[in-house]
């Protein structure tokens, strides 16, 4: 069993906001298997179980707020019996253009709170992950606002999504170096 947590905001309010964009790849994927996600309150998340690549795979949204997320990761963790190593932390980042993905094996939070609150609770930092490019803010925009906005018209989410399918549709067929060579680009 290997996880994919995305990493979002629960409630109506930052649904489709930017810094949600991990919980949304996980729900597009979701709805694409035709599964339904399961509310774990012991676990304070979502989860629901896809095949992809050939391997069972549980797709996991946090249910308290980003900077948090890791009670969840540890939870899933000790639940499933799942290493640190097989847990893809998916989510946003603001530092790539709108669209560009990027796969890492592991490494420092790279200042996203909720990747620091994962790599805490799961006590290293070697975690692989998938960073979903929202876009730079412009200079005069302050970050915090922007990564909690919705999506401009002009970007093309639904395209994102399907990027972030793929990426870990070939992410669990053909493990992180395949990933890495094909999205990173």
């Amino acid at each position: 069993m290997q996880v994919a947590l995305g990493l979002g905001n629960p409630g109506v309010r930052y649904a489709s906001t930017r810094h949600n964009i991990g919980f949304m790849v996980v729900d597009h994927l979701a709805a694409r298997c035709g599964v339904d996600w399961q509310h774990q309150a012991d676990i304070q998340g979502q989860v629901v179980r896809v095949v992809l690549g050939g391997r069972e795979v549980l797709l996991a949204k946090p249910q308290a707020y980003m900077n948090r997320s890791g009670s969840t990761a540890a939870a899933l963790c000790a639940q499933w019996e799942v290493p640190p190593e097989d847990v893809l932390v998916i989510f946003d980042d603001f530092l790539l253009d709108f669209g560009r993905l990027r796969f890492r094996r592991g490494g420092s939070d790279g200042g996203h709170n909720g990747l620091a609150s994962v790599l805490e609770a799961l006590n290293t930092e070697a975690v692989p992950r998938l960073r979903l490019g929202i876009g730079i803010p412009p200079t005069d925009a302050d970050v915090i606002d922007y990564v909690l906005d919705p999506f401009s018209p002009a970007d093309e989410v639904e395209d994102l999504l399907e990027r972030g399918n793929a990426a870990l549709e070939l992410y669990y067929a053909e493990g992180i170096e395949a990933a890495m060579n094909k999205f990173n680009g």
